[in-house]
């Protein structure tokens, strides 16, 4: 990053032999993250050929890009999942994280933040900043963790890197500028850099990488950037007397400006901007240089909260290989040929092969991963770059590694030694909020469905699965549309299940709107014993969450005391089967006030036939059954200039607005209450209503009566 023309020139070897482990201060782990189109992988590829790690950008290697995550990305047109990538440079290994840039993988994206020590923020300079990538950096800076800008697509027709800065300084805020200007060669493409320190030019034009003296032109071209370049440096530095010696005319060393720079940068408090071309290299060799000499090291950044599996504080750790054994697993994937593969993060202590550790996984039982502590030996180490595994002898502390055969092992779960287990504190993850309701294909295919679906929810924590008791469908919830797509091409393509997706039903109930009286008579005579139970009741329907009520008012034994339970037991399994439209009758209570029975033919069972048949009776003698549906309270956050959209499209959903409340940074929370049945696709057009700047929760409230009309489609629907 010291801008003065040294660096290893694009020419470090990356090859296995040189990605032996690494220790703490020669690592560096850095994510790659941005909008989907912003170019993050194939800045990936273009790094790794810069340091001879692969032959070329996009080279193929058994049909698939060499940093490409799984097939699926190829038909998709975007990354699916976090994806590793180590390279050497000038002896320092870089861990390079390619994060997905969309949200529906917003799973994995945290995942390489947990991983990671700083990120690179990948913009383009024809498209803009979005708005999930602003909130995506608020959310760096309220963890400080360091950031620099990478603006890509130079040669795009509408590319305009000067605008492009100046977006990121509106959007990203105070501390954002450009170390390096773009410079045009001979045919008007990008053919290299020039230095705003060193006022040098590294020009690429002809294919390797030059260092040139700026002419005078060029100096005064870069004069304003560099003066604010340098102002913004003084302003981080330690130096108190800088800001007066360089406001008094001082020429300010340019080695105290850099050493000043990579302090504020491995800091998180100033965020340098670097085009790069991935299709020439320009600016790939001063991107390293910032990424080894700015970035931190592993020991600079704070571990993470550790407890025992039972929730005991434990001492706070630190970044030493010789340290206890705490990692956790931040991607799972599984490989049909060498099983479950576990990128691991090693934070303390040093991870072998063939030894044992323990595996514990709590926190996260509501989405259906039960919480779990086992022991496990680990398989083979590896170093990872895309589907190729390299062998290492192990992991230790601030390293990234990939883990062969931890059968139980899932996303999240923390790796500790086998004496000493210990559980790190969860990263947060999205709800998944989309439902996505689907059965086999075959029935031959359930059992295989119920496997594959195990394997997808370890590997997924952002996927929740859910056998809904009252409607009996197996629902997927998922982040968006496109996480849907991916789960259902796994169970495709690499399980081998066919399953179709059916409209998701809510859990609607029923009620009574009216007390009213009904009649149950089961006679039959067949030979031998019959069956012989009549009974009486009333229905009154009970206030909102009253539950159900049975009273017994038989009077001179009309109904023997021993049937009296089988009636009640006759209506509540009535109540569950519902007598509307199928689903549980609520908030009633009935009274059984006559009947008749007889000395031979009565039973238990006969009268719990007579108890439903009371019930389906009283709804039909004026009971004015009605349909119920789920109200939940919702909390939306968003930026002020879509509150209006997203208001008018919540009166489309018959929500109930209870209010709106300004926060900082220029966004809104709207509260409101909206029906289940308006929620099925919110995620999605939220997201476009929005410009994916909204986000929101949504929590189940009550039940209440559905509008006539909707409730007469539901039940016409059943009916087909």
């Amino acid at each position: 990053m010291s801008d003065k023309g040294g660096g290893h020139g694009g020419q470090a070897a990356a090859g296995s032999a040189q990605l032996s482990p690494a220790r703490g201060a020669a690592i560096r782990n850095v994510v790659l993250v941005g909008h989907t189109g912003a170019g993050k992988t194939t800045l990936v590829e273009t790094l790794l050929a810069a340091v001879g790690a692969i032959g070329r950008p996009g080279r193929v290697e058994d049909g698939n890009t060499v940093c490409d995550f799984e097939e699926i990305e190829h038909r998709l047109g975007r990354s699916v999942g976090l994806a590793a990538a180590p390279l050497l440079v000038d002896g320092i290994k870089v861990n390079l994280l390619d994060a997905p840039g969309y949200a529906d993988f917003a799973g994995d994206l945290r995942a390489g933040l947990r991983a990671a020590d700083a990120a690179l923020f990948v913009v383009s300079a024809a498209d803009g900043v979005d708005g999930s990538t602003q909130l995506l950096w608020e959310e760096c800076a309220a963890v400080g963790l360091p950031r620099a800008v990478v603006v890509t697509k130079l040669d795009a027709a509408r590319a305009d890197f000067d605008e492009m800065v100046l977006i990121c300084q509106r959007v990203f805020g105070d501390g954002v500028a450009p170390l390096y200007l773009p410079l045009l060669d001979d045919e008007e493409q990008v053919g290299g850099v020039i230095g705003l320190l060193s006022q040098q030019i590294f020009d690429y034009s002809s294919g390797e990488r030059e260092v040139l003296e700026a002419d005078p032109e060029h100096l005064e071209l870069i004069e304003p950037a560099r003066n604010a370049l340098i102002e913004g440096i003084i302003a981080e530095s330690e130096d108190e007397t800088l800001m007066d010696r360089y406001l008094g005319g001082e020429d300010i060393d340019v080695k105290v400006l850099v050493d000043d720079l990579e302090t504020a940068v491995s800091r998180g408090h100033f965020y340098p901007v670097i085009p790069v071309s991935a299709a020439t290299g320009v600016g790939t060799a001063e991107l390293l240089e910032l990424v080894t000499q700015g970035f931190p090291a592993p020991g600079e950044h704070l571990i993470p909260a550790v407890t025992t599996p039972d929730g005991e504080p434990k001492a706070p750790l630190a970044c030493d290989p010789d340290g206890p054994l705490v990692a956790e697993v931040v991607k799972t994937t599984s490989d049909p040929y060498v099983g479950r593969i576990s990128l691991v993060r090693v934070f303390s202590g040093t991870l072998r092969p063939d030894t044992p550790v323990h595996v514990s996984g709590h926190g996260m039982a509501l989405r259906g991963h039960p919480d779990h502590d086992v022991d496990e030996k680990v398989g083979a180490l590896s170093s990872p770059l895309g589907k190729t595994q390299r062998p290492v002898e192990f992991a230790a502390a601030g390293d990234l590694v990939a883990v062969a055969k931890l059968a139980h092992a899932e996303t999240g779960d923390t790796l500790s030694a086998k004496e000493d287990p210990a559980l790190m504190e969860p990263w947060v993850m999205p709800d998944p909020l989309l439902p996505v309701a689907v059965t086999a294909r075959a029935k031959s295919d359930e059992d295989k469905l119920a496997q594959a679906l195990s394997r997808l929810v370890a590997e997924d924590p952002t996927l929740r699965l859910e056998i809904n008791p009252e409607t009996h469908q197996l629902v997927l919830w998922c982040l968006g549309e496109a996480h849907r797509d991916v789960l259902l091409d796994r169970l495709a393509t690499r399980y081998g299940v066919a399953v179709e997706t059916v409209a998701h039903r809510v859990s609607l109930r029923e009620t009574f709107g009216a007390h009213t009286k009904g009649r149950g008579r089961h006679v039959k005579q067949s030979g031998g014993h019959g069956q012989y139970a009549i009974c009486e009741i009333e229905v009154e329907p009970l206030p909102a969450g009253s539950g159900f009520e049975f009273v017994d008012k038989v009077v001179g034994g009309a109904v023997p005391r021993h049937f009296i339970p089988s009636v009640e037991k006759g209506v509540r399994t009535q109540m569950e089967r519902g007598v509307l439209a199928g689903y549980p009758v609520v908030d009633l209570r009935v009274t059984l006030v006559d009947g008749k029975a007889h000395s031979v033919d009565s039973s238990d069972m006969a009268f719990q036939t007579a108890g439903a048949l009371a019930l389906k009776d009283a709804a039909s003698q004026g009971g004015r059954p009605t349909l119920l549906e789920p109200v939940e309270a919702v909390e939306i956050t968003l930026a002020d200039e879509f509150v209006g959209a997203v208001l008018g499209d919540l009166s489309s959903r018959r929500g109930r607005v209870l209010g709106t409340e300004p926060t900082d940074a220029g966004r809104t929370v709207v509260r409101a209450e909206v029906p289940a049945t308006g929620l099925a696709r919110y995620p999605v057009e939220l997201r476009s209503l929005s410009h994916g700047t909204g986000q929101f929760t949504r929590e189940y409230l009550r039940h209440e009566p559905m509008p006539a009309n909707l409730a007469a489609k539901v039940i016409e629907e059943l009916g087909e």
